[in-house]
């Protein structure tokens, strides 16, 4: 036996072997720590695979299909003007203002499509970092000045991540570039116009279906969280009109789809979630047995969802097995962290950075949980770099841009955003304190 190809097998095979040996199995804190990331699992699997991820599917399936590349390359490419680029990736990533784990798929989708880095990436921390909503809580029950720096600091980073990630590897970029110079245009199957309907209706049934209650029960915000289902079923109407009119499915496919939906919607009113699974199955179906187009649409939908899906449950796993639930405990005492961020010290400031990082916020999730970090003596440089690190990042969300990007240039994103985060954080502290 050859033991120099045989030595890492033996070593992961013995460090597993250990490693159940030894499990603490009857220590308190251990075994909350394993209920803590099996409910994680739970409330992610409940809140965000079928209103967020599954959508968001859709749409990077539908780049991939309906989107040309030398479109992609136009507008996000290598040889965009970058104004243009970093203008269109920030504002499109703010737009849709989803989690870090949602916006994959889609950043995903317009990179593996011909996206220059340093856009795509900007994209991807400008989805869930600039968040109209969030950066609206967080003045309001933060204060003023911590929710300017947020908003700030969030739009600075989206720009300032995505132009340092294409100067580090901008030899890549730079082939990536000479490739697209003599990428043909190719012929559009359908108007702009029309491909941009179809985006906006998709677009808009992830972000109503996912809008949040806001903290007062008055205004604009509150009205959009009353009617959000009857808006969410409005656009997907809508989208069901687009796929008859435009992409040649059949109106009997769709209209027993929305009856169906309809019908469950009104036996069981307070279960929004069954008629939208109901829905989401029914243009499974209809994808997988209509045109050559939605059979193409569903086919690379279902590649991402294979890619992305078993990453981010793995992670959630971690997560919450290290850290736990928000407000609850993981295997890392919540006091720990609370006695670590105390202060303006470039410590401080990298471990709220860190932790921020590492750990999954849900949407708006962070400003209850720093609320309780500043009662408990949080800085406020600790609590602005971790609200910069934090929505943007996540264990699971690192594996999965791993899987995009490779290694390397995932440890290099993950470590801009908590060097910037750290800076933020240290600036702002001494003009706040």
């Amino acid at each position: 036996m050859n033991w120099t190809k045989e030595w890492k097998p033996l070593a992961w095979i013995g460090a597993a072997f250990l490693a159940c040996f030894y499990l603490p199995i009857g220590s308190a804190r251990f075994d909350n720590a394993v209920m803590e990331s099996l409910l994680l699992v739970k409330w992610y699997a409940r809140e965000h695979v079928l209103l967020c991820l599954v959508p968001a599917f859709f749409i990077a399936g539908a780049i991939a299909v309906f989107v040309s590349q030398a479109s992609v390359m136009k507008y996000l490419g290598a040889n965009a003007p970058k104004a243009l680029a970093y203008g269109v990736a920030s504002v499109s990533g703010s737009i849709l203002a989803v989690c870090s784990c949602t916006v994959l798929p889609l950043f995903a989708g317009i990179y593996r499509m011909g996206a220059g880095l340093g856009p795509a990436t900007a994209f991807l921390y400008s989805g869930p970092a600039i968040n109209v909503l969030a950066i609206i809580l967080t003045a309001r029950i933060l204060g003023l000045p911590l929710g300017i720096a947020r908003a700030v600091g969030a739009i600075a980073f989206s720009v300032v991540i995505g132009l340092l990630m294409h100067l580090l590897f901008r030899r890549e970029e730079q082939e990536k570039a000479k490739a697209a110079a003599v990428m043909p245009e190719g012929d559009a199957a359908r108007p702009l116009w029309q491909n941009g309907l179809y985006f906006a209706s998709m677009v808009a049934i992830l972000v109503f279906a996912n809008w949040g209650e806001p903290d007062r029960a008055e205004g604009l915000w509150h009205a959009i969280y009353t009617w959000k289902w009857a808006l969410t079923a409005g656009a997907s109407l809508g989208l069901g009109a687009i796929l008859i009119g435009w992409f040649g499915v059949r109106w009997w496919k769709i209209a027993a789809t929305a009856a169906g939906c309809g019908a469950v919607a009104l036996v069981v009113p307070h279960q929004p979630l069954l008629p939208f699974a109901l829905g989401v199955l029914g243009l499974s179906i209809i994808a997988n047995t209509d045109n050559d187009e939605m059979e193409s649409w569903f086919a690379s939908a279902w590649t991402f969802a294979k890619q992305i899906l078993p990453l981010l449950f793995f992670g959630v796993l971690v997560a919450g097995l290290l850290l736990g639930r928000p407000g609850e405990e993981g295997l890392i005492p919540s006091r720990w962290v609370a006695s670590l961020v105390g202060g303006n010290s470039v410590w401080a400031n990298l471990f709220a950075s860190v932790v921020g990082a590492f750990m999954y916020f849900a949407t708006l999730t962070e400003v209850p949980i720093l609320e309780g970090l500043i009662g408990n003596g949080m800085g406020q440089g600790p609590a602005l770099a971790l609200l910069l690190a934090g929505p943007a990042l996540s264990l699971p969300n690192m594996l999965v841009i791993r899987s995009v990007l490779g290694t390397k240039k995932t440890v290099a994103f993950v470590l801009l955003v908590i060097a910037m985060a750290t800076i933020s954080g240290m600036l702002f502290g001494l003009v706040a304190g």
